[in-house]
């Protein structure tokens, strides 16, 4: 399908461990307010019954805002919930056999760390590419980390828009002008901020000085 490079322009991963003061749903809704274009639901610890749930929940919210939703490795949830697509890694369902399953119409991300990994994603099908960690990430300390070469070079090399992923924050952010991306995908640097809402607005600002040569 045809997927538009400015929905990952402030791509929202959620991320449970931040939740506390707010639950995860008022979380979310304080970054669709500030601005968050594409909502990615993860969770790792849930049981299929209770992703389930949450799911339909968060889809119904993002779509409140106009803001598709991925679920994050698990196609069936994403389809019971009515997502609209799934992110996978490099370790989970291949992008040609959701591909199959799912249709044409559904959305498809993977991630890729090499240029190869990103050539095979997109001639399997899938519509945009999360490339890192682009920095460390808090969120996932033992990541793989890519350098802003290797970014680069898989911008150049694929037809699909990337977005970048790991460590990034408004002091990094914008390390990563030039490289092509389309967007920043951001967990702690949303999540965790106190004022949520604020947070998005002002990275959703640096994606767009970052992609679209937009002065802050």
């Amino acid at each position: 399908m045809s997927f538009d490079p400015k929905l990952l322009q402030l791509y929202a991963v959620t991320d449970r461990q931040w939740t506390g003061r707010q639950t995860l749903i008022q979380q979310l809704e304080a970054a669709l307010q500030g601005g968050a274009t594409l909502v990615q639901l993860r969770e790792k610890d849930l049981d299929d019954a209770a992703f389930l749930a949450e799911a339909r929940e968060v889809v119904a919210l993002c779509h409140r805002y106009g803001v598709p939703c991925l679920i994050n490795d698990n196609l069936p949830v994403a389809l019971a919930a009515g997502a609209d697509g799934v992110h996978v890694g490099l370790a989970d369902q291949p992008v040609a056999d959701i591909r199959r399953q799912a249709g044409p119409d559904f959305l498809i991300g993977a991630t890729a760390k090499t240029l190869d990994q990103a050539l095979a994603a997109q001639a399997a099908g899938a519509d945009y590419l999360g490339v890192g960690a682009c920095f460390p990430s808090p969120t996932k300390p033992n990541a793989v980390g890519i350098t802003r070469e290797t970014l680069a070079a898989i911008c150049a090399a694929v037809d699909l828009p990337v977005v970048a992923i790991g460590g990034i924050t408004p002091q990094n952010a914008g390390q990563l002008r030039g490289t092509g991306i389309a967007g920043l995908a951001v967990v702690s640097a949303l999540f965790s901020a106190p004022d949520i809402s604020a947070a998005a607005r002002e990275l959703l600002a640096l994606s767009r000085a970052i992609t679209e040569g937009e002065t802050l």
